[in-house]
């Protein structure tokens, strides 16, 4: 089209814009996506001016990976659908992993229980009210076994969502996998072991930054050695995102995170190379489709840059972010929660869209209680439609190119990169969280959306808009309020059935390694070969780094 025709077609457009303008005024004087980011009426080539498709684009699988981390994506497999499941006992959730894999589940998450991502046994003071209720309770290696009783690891994907904890956990499951005889170099899966992010939006720590970081380190250097196809770490926006943040900030403060655990490990003596291809990431996915799937393109080239730029690494490979997606918990609503399937259906297009490794749907009924067997279900189902029946995976990265996601995509990395270079000047990641920073971003994000959700300017399908005063409540799943008597007397039958001077030597040699340099998880997992239990370790470290006590700056 010649400059002629393209003016006479812009001069049509707005003659008729005006038109009906006139007759129609627009819902809004303005629209902004949630991170607050203008969006035009329409969008042309003209915004794309200045970008060059080949250098910020490229192609799936090669540098900067903005369209994708494989060169056939979805065409080779589809994501692994990996639902996020635990509760009660682990022989309940047990019966709920073999449920979900018969239905067509490709890898376990693993959801823990409140004590046993702080460190606590069931039956200690601390996990009273608490034991079963968010997680499935694990306190031994006896507990561990019947998690996965009849689950081979060697041939499964893991995932466990676990912190403070992690190593302690991930000694658990390769116990485990050697009673099963597997082959520990082939063991896939996560463990998640993301401190920074506790300190930021969650809460569930138990050591200060600096013996965290010393942790997360050690286990690098161990599964490097050990367990060459896990993956060390999952560096997550997911709960900063659910905390109140915006899409921009979520990426921003993850990615400064993932700089801060690079640099520790480095600062420690490893090299690049022994952990960096290890690490993966972990997103939240909202329901604003188009920012989310930029959020995403614009997250992979932002750390491709960061690996190449910052950490000078030449191997194009170990800049790949690969990434797990859960949909948003935090947009499920109580009211009407048959509403939360087709939020849950959007959330995981975008997440496909913008060509996430894994996904977790999450069930409509989580805003109640614990997802029931068949919300879990219809969550994994929602998976396997998008998969199969919408064709949305059978070309790549479908949606570049649109002047909309391009210029969205390049606003969110310029934003991200705005908030990453304060967080630079305020002494890195770590000093940023000392001083309040990301927590203080973060509360003023969520403020400003609660006031626009009750304003009403936001608008929240059956909360405060098209709202339902007459619906049935759902049946919902409930832990047995015995279920902490009941664990505490198996602990008690573990503690008097084992060699406890045994299991002391063991709890011993750990304090002895945490005093000094040694690596930790050789004598971790030790010790919960010798039957000692979480808690117990937990107790031990507490003893030497103490507990994190946290500041309020706002």
């Amino acid at each position: 089209m010649s400059s002629r025709d393209r003016s006479s077609s812009r001069g049509s457009y707005e003659k008729e814009l005006s038109r009906t303008l006139a007759r129609t005024p627009e819902r809004r004087e303005s629209f902004a996506t949630t991170s607050g980011i203008p969006v035009e009426r329409v969008y042309t080539p003209q915004d794309l001016e200045g970008l060059d498709p080949e250098e910020a684009l490229g192609y799936p699988g090669v540098y900067p990976f903005t369209r994708g981390v494989q060169p056939t994506m979805y065409r080779g497999r589809f994501w692994t659908m990996r639902q996020y499941a635990g509760f009660g006992t682990a022989d309940e959730t047990n019966r709920r992993y073999r449920y979900l894999l018969e239905q067509g589940q490709t890898g376990l998450s693993v959801a823990f229980d409140l004590p046993t991502q702080m460190g606590y046994d069931s039956d200690h003071e601390m996990a009273t009210g608490e034991v079963g209720k968010v997680g499935v309770a694990i306190s031994s290696l006896a507990d561990m076994e019947e998690l996965f009783d009849g689950i081979p690891l060697e041939k499964v994907s893991t995932s466990m969502t676990i912190n403070s904890t992690a190593g302690i956990l991930l000694a658990f499951y390769i116990a485990v996998a050697r009673k099963q005889g597997a082959d520990l170099k082939r063991l896939r899966g996560t463990t998640q072991n993301d401190l920074l992010k506790e300190y930021i939006a969650r809460g569930t720590f138990i050591f200060p930054p600096g013996p965290s970081l010393r942790i997360t380190r050690d286990i690098f250097s161990y599964c490097h050695d050990e367990l060459p196809r896990w993956n060390t770490i999952s560096i997550s926006g997911y709960h900063m995102r659910e905390a109140g943040s915006t899409a921009v900030q979520e990426i921003a403060f993850t990615l400064a995170n993932a700089i801060a655990y690079c640099e520790a490990a480095l600062a420690g003596g490893l090299e690049f190379e022994e952990f960096g291809g290890r690490l993966s990431f972990f997103f939240n996915s909202h329901s604003n489709l188009f920012e989310e799937v930029a959020k995403f393109r614009a997250a992979r080239r932002l750390w491709a840059g960061i690996v190449r730029e910052r950490f000078g690494v030449e191997d194009p490979a170990l800049g790949r972010l690969r990434f797990h997606t859960q949909t948003a918990g935090s947009s499920l609503t109580a009211q009407q929660p048959e509403i939360n399937l087709v939020r849950t259906a959007l959330q995981a297009l975008s997440a496909v869209l913008g060509g996430t490794q894994s996904l977790h749907t999450n069930s409509m009924d989580e805003a109640l209680g614990l997802p029931t067997e068949h919300a879990a279900l219809l969550a994994l189902r929602t998976q396997q439609v998008i998969a199969e029946e919408s064709s949305v995976c059978d070309t790549i990265d479908p949606l570049a190119g649109s002047y909309y996601v391009e210029s969205l995509t390049g606003e969110i990395e310029r934003r991200a990169r705005e908030y990453m270079e304060k967080i630079d000047e305020l002494g890195g990641a770590v000093r940023a969280i000392e001083a309040g920073f990301q927590q203080r971003e973060i509360h003023n994000a969520a403020y400003a959306w609660q006031k626009r959700v009750e304003s009403g300017d936001a608008v929240v399908v059956g909360v405060n808009r098209y709202v339902d005063t007459e619906q049935a409540r759902p049946s919902l799943l409930r832990v047995d309020e015995a279920l902490q008597r009941t664990r505490a007397e198996r602990l008690r039958a573990l503690r008097a059935q084992r060699d406890d001077d045994d299991a002391r030597r063991a709890l011993a040699a750990i304090e002895e390694a945490a005093r000094g340099e040694a690596n930790l998880m050789p004598r971790i997992l030790d010790a919960v070969e010798r039957s000692a239990t979480l808690g117990e370790i937990a107790d031990v470290l507490r003893k030497v780094y103490g507990v994190h006590q946290e500041t309020f700056t706002f």
